[in-house]
């Protein structure tokens, strides 16, 4: 299906009305995985063009995604990934732990962004950053594009690197989000280590639901951040 190719539309505005020249988009993937991490990129891109087919990473065959991503990674002026773990997770909530990954990402940026363009309508990350949210900019905005595609990448093939010890499971293919290869191997097997243990999936495998969580508060390590740390005016 055709599509409209994202632009510098939010950017500008933001340029004119706040004085802000550094500008990062913010966009997630795994909020609604059943295991692994919750991964949000944060990319800087000032006004070039972007590369040819830029878009929404769902949008994107898998070929595609991880071809483009590629370019992406030297193309963009910065990038930085952050992650909150299934831990995480499940001591904070969904909310806090996008909070607390997107502020990984973006305090990993080499200059810290003036504004931040968010994906969607709802501002998970609030003060300090001055944020302006965006329903589908990961379509309508080159950054939050590039942000989309980055993080979906990095985020699968993390998957598949977890998935190598279970098999079964098959988080190569399914990234941990639901699928009947991953709910076969949860009821035969029970979670791995990297299954969120707070979601409702656990009520309805009665040999596994003692596993259960109850939210308290986080205690795990902090996870690694990934990034470009190259920063070009």
């Amino acid at each position: 299906m055709p599509y409209e190719p994202p632009t510098h539309t939010v950017e500008r505005s933001l340029r004119a009305t706040t004085g802000a020249k550094v500008i990062a988009g913010v966009d997630e993937v795994g909020r609604g995985a059943w295991a692994g991490p919750v991964t949000v990129c944060a990319a800087v891109t000032g006004l070039r063009r972007p590369p040819e087919g830029l878009t929404d990473s769902k949008l994107l065959t898998v070929k595609r995604r991880t071809e483009l991503a590629e370019t992406l990674r030297t193309w963009v002026t910065a990038y930085a990934l952050g992650h909150a773990s299934p831990e995480e997770i499940d001591d904070l909530g969904m909310t806090a732990a996008l909070r607390l990954a997107a502020s990984r990402a973006l305090e990993a940026l080499p200059v810290r962004p003036e504004a931040v363009i968010l994906d969607g309508k709802h501002d998970y990350l609030g003060a300090p950053w001055k944020v302006r949210t965006v329903i589908k900019g990961d379509q309508s905005c080159v950054a939050v594009a590039a942000a989309s595609v980055i993080a979906k990448v990095q985020r699968d093939k993390m998957m598949a690197e977890l998935g190598i010890d279970h098999a079964d499971f098959g988080f190569a293919d399914n990234a941990g989000y639901p699928s009947p290869v991953h709910k076969a191997a949860l009821a035969e097997r029970g979670p791995t280590p990297y299954h969120r243990l707070s979601w409702a999936y656990l009520d309805a495998l009665p040999q596994w639901r003692h596993l259960k969580k109850v939210r308290s508060w986080a205690d795990g390590s902090v996870p690694e951040i990934e990034g470009q740390l190259g920063f070009d005016f």
